[in-house]
């Protein structure tokens, strides 16, 4: 499968509706709305506006979808799911364009504004959906005929797997899975899987197993004595690119215990995604508009707290160490030194209330979280985020994995300037502060949104004006 491919038949088809909608809409505006306008088609033709509206607008559409999401997993659509995302995302901008563009234009009656307004939306969405149907029916034939397929691994052995890869195999129209092989649980009641499919080893090895198949879904297919690994399957799996799924057991479903995601086959999709496509991308704006106003009004703090630093104590200005990022990914966090140099000469530790390393302008710097100020660079440079859990040194972390395996999970997003921990925890003095502060930022994981973000961010504010920093 070519994504790249398909992601470009998505956009051509984007563009070139949008234009044709776009070019129509202006003929009516001309004949039907510009009260003067008596002229032929040779005059609209030598407009500039026509070859503006019809050579740019279409990028603002294209740009508008990317931020819905819409060319995220794209051999994965639904026509149904694509007719009220396409009408959605539609509305949203012909509004835009009806605002800025339309608004003071010169019309006949008040009467055409509505009338434009339901022209343009119903030619947009007309010919926008109509081409994405015709890419989505061609695409989902060519995969339920097989001939476009998913490499996936199916976790289990027992009857539930057989049952599962026996529904899927048979199936007239394929779903588009192509197994790979399988993986065992640990838990082997039966394996029934050995004849049919290549055993990959065991879900330990799941990561090594995606990347060297390249493997684009799971299905988690157990019994019940196997349960106990669902958690740390996902926990394993949570930051790799893969669809997860869930086939429950018989007893579950004959039970009405669950609901399935398909009529032909009893999965269950488990949804990795934290936030939808829209919001990351407001977020990511979030953190380059307000790091950027940050680094500008604060530059008279910013030049006088760097001042008290190098006359408080002999050392650098600023203190760069290295922590875990997104995905496990190391990059250096930057701050106002706010320790005596070479505090941690004897290797790392974490610092208490009364600890001799701090210098006094450090414990002022700390109260009013003066020293987090160089971080708005990393956040503008993109390794770290305004809100999100709060980054760690590999040394703690492989403490607190021990005690606290799911810890992970908080490596699907970025780290943070602040987070939910931070607001309601503060800073931890040692391994156990450091799980219990975790457990915080694990809430802010399973509820993560802009309005959650600007929450954070208003008591932070709050916790800095007030200088309870801890």
């Amino acid at each position: 499968m070519n994504k790249n491919l398909q992601i470009a038949k998505y956009l051509a088809a984007d563009y070139l509706t949008a234009a044709t909608a776009w070019a129509l809409f202006f003929l009516y505006r001309k004949y039907y709305v510009d009260p003067w306008f008596d002229e032929k088609v040779s005059a609209i033709l030598r407009d500039r506006n026509f070859y503006y509206g019809v050579l740019g607008l279409p990028f603002l559409w294209v740009g508008l979808y990317a931020i819905a999401g819409y060319y995220r997993r794209i051999y994965r659509k639904s026509r149904l799911k694509e007719l009220g995302q396409t009408l959605a995302t539609t509305a949203i901008g012909v509004l835009i364009i009806f605002f800025t563009l339309l608004l003071d234009d010169v019309i006949r009656s008040y009467k055409s504004y509505y009338q434009s307004f339901l022209v343009l939306l119903s030619l947009h969405f007309s010919f926008t959906y109509l081409a994405r149907f015709i890419i989505t029916t061609i695409t989902n034939h060519k995969i339920h005929r097989r001939i476009i397929g998913f490499n996936t691994v199916l976790i289990g052995c027992n009857g539930n797997a057989l049952r599962i890869f026996q529904d899927i195999e048979n199936q007239p129209l394929s779903p588009g899975n192509k197994f790979v092989g399988y993986v065992d649980a640990g838990v082997v009641e039966e394996n029934l899987l050995q004849a049919h499919l290549p055993h990959l080893g065991n879900y330990k090895d799941l990561k090594r197993i995606i990347e060297e198949y390249k493997v684009e879904e799971v299905i988690i297919a157990f019994e019940r004595s196997e349960a106990n690994a669902i958690e740390p399957i996902i926990s394993e799996i949570e930051d790799c690119s893969v669809v997860v799924k869930i086939a429950p057991v018989m007893q579950d479903i004959l039970l009405g215990t669950v609901r399935t995601s398909s009529i032909y086959t009893p999965l269950i999709e488990v949804s990795t995604d934290l936030m939808p496509a829209w919001q990351k991308v407001v977020k990511r704006i979030m953190d380059i508009v307000i790091s950027a106003i940050a680094i500008i009004i604060l530059a008279p703090v910013f030049i006088f707290t760097a001042i008290m630093v190098k006359r408080s104590s002999p050392g650098p200005i600023l203190f760069r160490q290295e922590r875990v990022g997104l995905q496990g990914r190391k990059f250096k966090m930057i701050k106002f030194r706010s320790m005596y140099a070479d505090a941690e000469k004897t290797g790392p530790q974490l610092s208490c209330k009364s600890d001799p390393r701090i210098t006094p302008w450090g414990r002022i710097m700390r109260q009013y979280r003066l020293d987090e100020i160089p971080q708005f660079f990393t956040v503008l440079k993109g390794d770290m985020s305004l809100v999100g859990p709060r980054p760690e040194r590999q040394y703690y972390i492989d403490q607190i994995v021990e005690r606290m395996p799911h810890y992970k999970l908080l490596q699907k997003v970025k780290p943070g300037i602040t987070s939910w921990g931070q607001v309601k925890y503060g800073y931890a003095e040692n391994v156990d502060q450091m799980i219990e502060r975790a457990k915080f930022d694990l809430i802010y994981l399973e509820n993560m949104s802009i309005a959650t973000d600007i929450k954070i961010l208003v008591y932070t504010i709050m916790i800095v004006l007030q200088g309870r920093g801890k």
